[in-house]
């Protein structure tokens, strides 16, 4: 288990042993795992300490875990996640927030906080996250890593709390493309069968939530690196309806499919009070999505999905940033978190909304904290986009 962690990504007083192949083609690795995902003989506490102190330790491995430890990688600990992995930022009112090595006080992101920070301090060589909103592509960004939000379906799911089963993913983060893509093909097997990504669109509409002109000229200096083993590159509006709209509807039906998710746990005695008030607040709008809200929403994303999907035809991708901005100071109002989420989420909602892979590359900084950009791709080409980050970075 991890012995040395100065940056608050692990969670501390557990000491079980996880046994590992001897071989195998991540033989050599480290990995942590965010802590809403089961790890044999261990607790799995999703960041609430009621729900640790209340669980009973895993009986197997999630199936993302096993596969890594037939790899041969070491499991080294379970790391921090924001409560109940509902929030963006990376903070948690219960164990404080990890440190970003990238950018020194300000948020990790979240809400795989403690496994981006874990990567990217270098305490470990990988890291597993989920991603239902941008809690692996957020925090990737943010702390200058690679981070991919895999196909929906494509990885097996079972010993991971749910949040929003049509929204949830699995993810994992890594400092190199190599690394990253060694990891790829122990968990994603292969690819869907298709040409090469040769075509990227750029979305055009995501200048206007950008933070400001020097967050603009940071993405307009980056974009071109990013568009560099393209053939073909033509403007595209990424939203019709326009970016806010996209959000509202990835909102409401997370917000509602996360109440119904824990609404059993949130209902019984003492646990709701056990929870912090933002993220109270989360799962209040969810219990509040009327029945003719979520069929409006429902109706809309299956227009976004065909839209998206007409837009990453076989040899496509979107080029975007992955976020508007960089993260907020720690020690900022709460109201400056919410408006972080508020611009952000627009901008991640396409790729959970269409159900598509998703991954940021970190090529840029600003004020010396990482900026992510990102291409999201045809669905099943997850190890495609690995590639193209690889032979971006190597550029």
């Amino acid at each position: 288990m991890m012995r040395f962690d100065p940056f608050g990504a692990f969670i501390t007083g557990v000491d079980v042993p996880v046994p590992t192949a001897p071989d195998g083609p991540l033989r050599g690795l480290t990995f942590g795992v965010k802590d809403i995902i089961d790890v044999a003989g261990h607790r799995t506490g999703c960041g609430n300490p009621v729900m640790l102190a209340e669980a009973t330790p895993a009986v197997r491995h999630a199936p993302v875990v096993a596969a890594l430890l037939r790899a041969g990688a070491v499991f080294a600990g379970k790391t921090h996640t924001v409560e109940l992995a509902f929030s963006l930022d990376g903070r948690n009112a219960h164990y404080g927030t990890p440190e970003n090595p990238a950018a020194p006080g300000r948020v990790p992101g979240g809400s795989s906080s403690g496994s981006a920070v874990a990567v990217a301090a270098g305490l470990v060589d990988i890291a597993l996250g989920s991603d239902t909103g941008g809690s692996v592509r957020a925090p990737a960004s943010l702390c200058g890593i690679l981070g991919l939000r895999t196909t929906h379906g494509r990885m097996d799911l079972s010993g991971a709390m749910a949040l929003a089963g049509s929204l949830d993913s699995m993810g994992w983060f890594a400092r190199d493309a190599a690394t990253y893509a060694r990891v790829g093909a122990v968990l994603l097997g292969d690819d869907t069968p298709g040409p090469a990504l040769v075509r990227a669109r750029v979305a055009t509409d995501i200048a206007p939530w950008l933070s400001g002109p020097d967050m603009a000229a940071v993405v307009e200096s980056a974009m071109p690196r990013l568009l560099a083993p393209f053939d073909t590159i033509d403007p595209v509006v990424l939203a019709p309806e326009g970016l806010q709209a996209r959000y509202e509807v990835l909102r409401t039906i997370q917000a509602h499919e996360a109440w119904q998710a824990h609404r059993a746990w949130l209902e019984a005695p003492h646990h709701w009070a056990a929870v912090s008030a933002p993220i109270q607040a989360r799962f209040q709008l969810g219990s509040s999505v009327t029945a003719d809200a979520l069929d409006a929403a429902w109706s809309a994303r299956a227009a976004i999905r065909t839209q998206l999907l007409d837009l990453v035809r076989d040899d496509t991708v979107i080029a975007l940033p992955t976020l508007p901005m960089i993260g907020p100071f720690v020690d900022r109002p709460e109201p400056e978190f919410q408006a972080f989420r508020d611009r952000s989420l627009p901008l991640l909602a396409s790729a959970g909304l269409a159900g598509l892979p998703q991954i940021t590359i970190p090529l840029a900084s600003l004020d010396g904290c990482p900026v992510g950009l990102s291409l999201i791709g045809p669905a099943g080409r997850d190890r495609a986009l690995i590639d193209l980050a690889a032979t971006i970075l190597a550029a």
